[in-house]
């Protein structure tokens, strides 16, 4: 009720709460003020996942609701700190945990907004990983959403070509190489395959 209540106070009305392209947008506003590092890498999430999308050919309302998934899947980091966010890939244990429930937090943000019930379990599914060493729930191969495991294949290839931390910065071919050596364990390996013609490579 946390979010909505947000939403509400900023002049969103209860028509506009069944509207998704209206939440995202206002939710998005949030992220921008919260580390604009975060939300630039939204919009290059849902960049890279409706490239994959299509090329996957998924029908078209598929293709929107993976898109408004990619562009919310990191909503759940509002609720952590600047600085925990910008240390990342140095988190102690503590602050690992903390950052692991973000997944399961998107998800929890959204679960009173109607408009939102489809593109959930895109939002908390997007770490869980392909062989089941994901979190939060630890889901394994085909059981992951296919939004999710579309996200996830995007997600991980702006993290590593956009850390947080510039040290971390790999090139395109690296993260492309990369992204191939965890096809089939860590992704599904078709979306890799899709992803990484749609780069060009």
């Amino acid at each position: 009720m946390y979010m909505v209540s947000l939403l509400h106070t900023a002049g969103i009305d209860k028509e506009e709460l069944n509207s998704l392209d209206t939440i995202t947008a206002e939710l998005l506003k949030f992220l921008q003020f919260k580390n604009r590092r975060l939300y630039m890498h939204s919009l290059q999430v849902a960049n890279y996942s409706i490239s994959i999308s299509a090329k996957l050919a998924l029908p078209k309302s598929e293709c929107e609701q993976i898109k408004y998934a990619a562009l919310l899947h990191d909503i759940g980091l509002l609720f952590l700190s600047n600085q925990l966010l910008n240390k990342r890939p140095y988190l102690n244990r503590t602050e690992k945990a903390m950052y692991r429930r973000h997944a399961a937090a998107g998800g929890n943000v959204l679960e009173n907004i109607p408009c939102c019930q489809d593109i959930i379990p895109y939002i908390s599914a997007h770490h869980e990983r392909w062989d089941g060493s994901g979190f939060p729930r630890h889901l394994r191969g085909t059981n992951i959403p296919l939004g999710a495991r579309i996200i996830a294949v995007a997600d991980y290839y702006d993290t590593t070509i956009n850390p947080s931390t510039e040290y971390w910065a790999k090139t395109k071919q690296q993260a492309v190489n990369e992204l191939f050596s965890a096809s089939g364990l860590l992704f599904d390996p078709e979306i890799v395959k899709a992803f990484i013609e749609t780069l060009g490579n």
